[in-house]
């Protein structure tokens, strides 16, 4: 079952956190285990509140993947970005499809 993690976070630094993002992106290309697709999404009605979902194969695989050192540099990183600690919900994926 395919597993997807929300991560709500704040920031006046976004331009950053992509820059970073794409750099750990272009390191883990092709690396086995990692995120499948990611969705940043921006609050229209809390300016400088995001929602980053980021897809997974599975539970099994996004836990190794929170276990990689590579990660948990990336994520202390974007961390320092935030203007309050995000916060994190675990979902598994029941559905998704295209609607049009």
């Amino acid at each position: 079952m395919k597993f997807t993690q929300i991560v709500d976070f704040e920031t006046e630094r976004i331009e950053e956190m992509e820059q970073l993002l794409e750099e750990a992106r272009q390191r883990m290309a092709g690396r086995e285990g990692g995120p499948t697709h990611r969705m940043l999404l921006k609050d229209r009605d809390n300016p400088g509140r995001y929602l980053a979902l980021i897809e997974f194969e599975s539970y099994d695989e996004a836990m190794r993947n929170s276990d990689d050192p590579e990660t948990t540099k990336l994520a202390e990183q974007l961390g320092a970005l935030c203007s309050r600690e995000p916060r994190y919900t675990n979902c598994d994926l029941l559905d998704a499809r295209e609607l049009m």
